[in-house]
């Protein structure tokens, strides 16, 4: 029997704190729904590579790239910005621009509040669509699944709204899958929530099958 294929990769290059990591998390599910592999330098965790060799592989390894570039702001803790989204995406610019023919077939989407806010701090970006998600994890969501959805095959995915009502429901459940697993919903890490969406996903009925099991009940 012949295997399944490697899902693609999406490099998900994102800010790691608390206040963002509702729009992380949901970007994480909507990937792995939308039957890619979520990729991130959060997934490595104690390496002893340095962090850009390991960013710069995760690059490499991955056709498809999601940045947020949304929270650039100043820190209000020492009034410096936050770069680190702006240098992955150069990276990854980079990698399309310079690389071989694997790597110049890359494609990405580039996210933030609002339209024209990079005009400000990033120019030289200027040509690129960028995808306005107004702060809400829900439109990001839908931008990040109208993306995908050109990269999927021939099959379209399922809408935005019901991908993230989907998420709601795992939201939801998410409690007590952590506690048969014996992990704290709070001390999930990257690489432990994508063993859980992955998992969750993959032996989640789709809404057909559930229509299917309801007509049969009433048999």
């Amino acid at each position: 029997m012949k295997a399944a294929p490697e899902p693609k990769g999406v490099f998900i290059n994102c800010p790691y704190d608390e206040d963002y990591n509702p729009f992380f998390e949901a970007t994480i599910f909507c990937v792995i729904r939308c039957g890619f592999k979520a990729r991130a330098a959060a997934e490595h965790v104690g390496s002893t590579q340095p962090r850009i060799s390991r960013i710069r592989k995760i690059i490499q390894e991955c056709p498809l790239g999601i940045h947020d570039i949304s929270r650039t702001e100043l820190n209000p803790d020492n009034d410096l910005p936050r770069f680190n989204m702006p240098f992955e995406l150069g990276l990854f610019l980079g990698a399309q621009s310079y690389g071989d023919r694997d790597q110049r077939k890359k494609e990405f989407i580039i996210l933030d509040t609002d339209t024209r806010r990079y005009r400000e701090f990033i120019s030289d970006i200027g040509g690129q669509d960028i995808s306005e998600h107004g702060g809400d994890p829900r439109q990001l969501v839908s931008k990040v699944r109208t993306f995908l959805n050109s990269h999927s095959g021939d099959a379209p995915l399922p809408g935005g709204s019901v991908i993230w009502e989907e998420y709601e429901v795992f939201k939801l459940r998410l409690p007590e899958i952590c506690r048969r697993m014996r992990i704290s919903p709070e001390d999930l890490e990257f690489r432990d929530l994508v063993y859980i969406v992955s998992d969750y996903v993959s032996e989640e009925p789709a809404p057909e099958d559930e229509d299917e099991e309801d007509e049969a009940s009433e048999d």
